[in-house]
């Protein structure tokens, strides 16, 4: 049973301490007009002073057109690079920062070290278009958005900018079911916060926990707020055994054990608006183990692993992986797969991935020289595990640096698994598209006969402005696969490819 916890009773029992000495106040907003609810406004919040600093980018932002300029705070994140000839890993700084505003804004970003010969503000699809004067670019936010600024095509020294709605009805600090974090940086005994069900940990704009925040066994709880959980010596969120969970637009920066977040046999998780950087090995984004009815919504994650893994079993995790929607995020995997499912399961007694939707994602990069771990979306079924129902709607893959569009392999890869995958099934890809050079062959290959990958569509797949169908003018001798550089095997059956118009004629028919 638990007992319900006080704001000041949950702090003194998890001995959280201000490390933030210098700490210089609280929130700043800035009001435009009083024209009630609906005026302009934007809230900054100040960085502790003990958080690390990135010293590249200056960035200021004002309520639009002509309202105070404020001054955002840098934070430093960390990012991994793989040498592909070496297998060494090098960690690279980078700047975030963050703020909350309501109305339109104007943002301006300086490049301190100078010699700007271009910029980019990504997503592309936003199509954000900003005013370049020397080392200065301004552009305008009407609504909140997470962007990477990018100066002279840098990858890894540029500017993560992420911004929130203010939120109207913030947890009250003397609500007994709220552990609520301030304004500092806090840690906790052990280095893990363990939730109770029934409470929510709010993290104030402003608030650094040092630590792992934990739900385990329990029910209708949750991590909210506009601060930040931050290193400590294990992941950032773990979540096992639970339902009824909610994550809401916390960042998480380079938890001690790489992984952002990690879902064990838990049912109706939502996680809306998380951001998160990793720069570990083996540093995951969000990994989802054995779970069911489970939302991502609007993340940004860039990890040194993949952003985001569904798998069955693993560790202590059992059971099947089914209802996961992926919608509305931006994934830039600086190793391995900005999407990958299906590694791990259970031969003993094999699981089943199915009623899998990836929706409206923004694939920024993807760096990974192993053949076998490439793929911006991958489908890798491994250890018995058979992956069923899946749909992958309007993505949009900007140019990345080393990999492939898409990859569905059933595997046996030894590393990992203990039997080869019982196969793929029922893939509907509608609106992918791919505008760049860099792109390997994206490769279709079934184990053999008995494990194989049946009944794969492609609907309006756009690859550098060309609508792939299997209608389209070639050689009749060619696949279609071949008009992209595309490769499947013998084990791949149905494959198809169609143009909108064609789709929507054999719906009606």
């Amino acid at each position: 049973m638990n007992t319900p916890l006080s704001r000041r009773t949950a702090l003194q029992a998890v001995g959280a301490t201000v490390l933030a000495a210098g700490l210089t106040g609280g929130p700043t907003a800035t009001v435009a007009h009083a024209d009630g609810d609906s005026a302009p406004k934007l809230v900054t919040y100040p960085r502790p002073s003990t958080m690390p600093t990135n010293t590249s980018f200056k960035v200021r932002v004002r309520t639009a057109p002509d309202g105070e300029w404020q001054t955002l705070d840098i934070y430093r994140p960390r990012l991994e690079e793989i040498n592909p000839t070496t297998g060494s890993g090098k960690v690279w700084d980078t700047s975030m920062a963050y703020f909350d505003f309501q109305g339109s804004v104007e943002v301006e970003v300086t490049y301190l070290k100078g010699g700007t010969t271009k910029a980019r503000v990504r997503p592309d699809a936003l199509g954000i278009t900003f005013e370049l004067l020397g080392d200065t670019l301004r552009f305008i936010l009407d609504e909140p958005r997470d962007v990477v600024v990018q100066i002279n095509d840098g990858v890894f020294d540029c500017l993560q900018l992420f911004s929130n709605h203010i939120d109207p009805n913030p947890p009250s600090a003397d609500d007994p079911d709220v552990i609520y974090f301030g304004p500092g940086v806090h840690t906790v005994p052990g280095g893990t916060l363990t939730v109770p069900s029934g409470k929510t940990v709010h993290l104030a704009g402003g608030a650094v926990l040092t630590g792992l925040v934990y739900f385990k066994d329990v029910e209708k709880a949750s991590l909210t707020g506009h601060g930040m959980v931050y290193g400590g010596t294990a992941n950032g969120v773990l979540c096992e055994g639970s339902k009824n969970i909610r994550i809401e637009d916390v960042i998480v920066m380079n938890p001690g054990g790489g992984y952002i977040a990690t879902l064990g046999e838990s049912e109706n998780v939502h996680i809306k608006h998380l951001r998160g950087f990793s720069s570990r090995g083996n540093g995951d984004g969000i990994d989802i183990f054995s779970s069911s009815s489970v939302v991502l919504d609007g993340c940004f994650l860039r990890n040194s692993d993949d952003c985001i893994a569904i798998y069955a079993h693993r560790w202590d995790y059992y059971g099947d992986t089914r209802d996961i929607t992926v919608q509305n995020c931006t994934l830039w995997a600086d190793v391995a797969h900005p999407i990958n499912v299906g590694t791990h399961g259970n031969t003993d007694a094999p699981e089943v991935l199915e009623n899998l939707v990836f929706k409206n994602l923004d694939i920024l990069d993807h760096r990974e020289p192993q053949m076998g771990y490439q793929g911006c979306i991958a489908l890798n079924p491994g250890d018995s595990n058979l992956i069923r129902n899946v749909l992958i709607e309007d993505v949009r893959i900007e140019d990345f640096r080393w990999g492939q569009v898409i990859h569905m392999r059933v595997m046996y890869n030894t590393k990992y698994n203990t039997s080869v995958g019982r196969g793929i099934e029922d893939v509907y890809v509608k609106n992918l598209t791919y505008t760049g050079t860099h792109a390997n062959p994206s490769l279709f290959l079934g184990y053999d006969a008995d494990h194989a990958i049946k009944n794969v569509t492609f609907e309006n797949l756009v690859i550098n402005g060309t609508v792939i169908a299997d209608s389209m003018k070639k050689p009749k001798w060619y696949a279609t696969t071949d008009a992209m550089q595309w490769y499947s095997n013998e084990h791949v059956l149905n494959l198809t490819f169609l143009t909108t118009a064609e789709a929507e004629a054999a719906a009606a028919s």
